[in-house]
């Protein structure tokens, strides 16, 4: 048994920790042996790796140490596992302040990306007090809640550190709001489904190259995006209206999309789409993802042809970020609770106001702006980062009837 002196301030503690082969029955075993010795629970620490347990139980020192020990050796002993004893000091309730959730996405997660992400946290004057892991499949994920770390400083280096190493890391405070119903606010093409539905349209009119050329410039911030979407939406005058029942047809979901709304609506967040493309396809896909609300151009058809107009003001960025802030009013939530996902500089603004700006597959200046980025191409592991893990939504779609494909071996 390792002993350390306890100050005169704090309560002289024990600290219990078996390791071995898991099988039921360990944690009443141990509790058991503690029964008799007359102390109170602190603390409680268990985690299972494969099917190895690391059980730690902080109480209060008895009476009568050295029959305490002997009781959880033996209690041990009969397990065929070993057990640590440790007298010392204090309640493991004194972490310093400045807490946070940094997640990790990696695809794959290699032990160096691990070891440069805590050696940043270090450099911060942070400590890892707990790690979890989110997922282990298609993508590996990891929670790690660090405390004694400035917020702005650590997720400055993390970015940093994430672009040199090829993984997505996200830093958010630890608060209730990573709790609480929120509302989700995202992007259309390139973000909720593949592909862009402006060149998907210009491809029935014959412009599909020149419109995609535009498409790009405008989504990394080089033209003007109102007087790029005009140019590009004239292309498209005398398409018969038919055309945009083919395209939303040919529509495809990004991968997770489905899985991501379904499970936050059984949490009751809210979601809604805000789009630069048009409201003839966006209102479709709400209705068929049953997501709350939409806002997107209006194309103008007269006649059952595109005109090459748009009816009204154009959905902008700043039109974005004003959408935004209506959502959030009409639900009842406060911009900080609130989640924006986008691609394009089009979506800077919508970022930049939420709570929470994630930059999806993005343009490198989204990227550099946004709170975080998530560069996988699947949409629910952002769910990773409102601390949900994989386990619980394939356990919520399993009880709904839900059959999620098995991970390989």
């Amino acid at each position: 048994m390792s002993t350390t002196s306890p100050t005169p301030d704090t309560p002289e503690t024990l600290l219990v920790t078996l390791t071995g082969k898991d099988r039921p029955g360990v944690t009443a075993a141990v509790f058991t042996a503690l029964t008799g010795a007359g102390v109170e629970v602190v603390d409680i620490e268990q985690i299972i790796l494969r099917r190895r347990l690391i059980l730690g139980v902080l109480v209060t020192a008895p009476r009568d140490v050295k029959k305490l020990q002997a009781a959880v050796e033996q209690a041990a002993a009969d397990l065929g596992m070993q057990v640590e004893v440790d007298r010392g000091s204090g309640d493991n309730s004194h972490r310093a302040a400045g807490r946070a959730h940094v997640t990790v996405i990696g695809r794959p997660l290699k032990p160096a990306h691990v070891a440069a992400i805590a050696g940043r946290i270090a450099d911060t004057g942070g400590n890892i007090d707990r790690i979890e892991r989110m997922a282990r499949y298609p993508v590996t994920a990891i929670d790690l809640r660090v405390s004694g770390a400035d917020a702005a400083l650590l997720q400055a280096l993390l970015a940093t550190e994430a672009a040199a190493l090829g993984v997505d890391i996200a830093v958010q405070p630890a608060n209730l709001l990573r709790h609480g119903a929120r509302l989700v606010v995202m992007d259309v093409d390139s973000t909720l489904i593949q592909g862009e539905v402006i060149e998907m349209l210009a491809a029935h009119a014959g412009h599909e190259e020149e419109v995609a050329r535009v498409t790009e410039a405008a989504m990394r911030g080089e033209l003007d995006f109102e007087e790029s979407l005009r140019a590009r939406v004239k292309l498209l005058a005398g398409l018969e209206a038919t055309a945009l029942d083919e395209v939303y047809a040919d529509i495809v979901v990004t991968p997770g999309a489905r899985t991501m709304v379904r499970t936050l609506r059984r949490l009751g967040y809210r979601f809604a789409i805000v789009s630069g493309g048009f409201s003839q396809i966006t209102d479709r896909l709400a209705a068929d993802l049953g997501i709350h609300f939409s806002r997107a151009n209006e194309l103008e058809v007269v006649d059952g042809r595109i005109t090459g107009e748009i009816v009204g003001r154009v959905v902008d960025r700043a039109g974005k970020a004003q959408a935004l802030r209506e959502f959030a009013e009409e639900v009842g939530v406060p911009m900080a609770a609130t989640v924006a996902i986008g691609d394009g500089a089009n979506d800077l603004d919508m970022l930049n106001a939420a709570g929470l700006g994630i930059a999806y597959n993005a343009r490198p200046v989204v990227q550099r702006a946004a709170d975080t980025a998530v560069n996988v191409p699947f949409l629910d592991p952002i769910l990773y980062l409102l601390g949900i893990s994989r386990e619980e939504i394939e356990a919520a779609d399993a009880e709904a009837g839900i059959v999620t494909p098995a991970p390989p071996v």
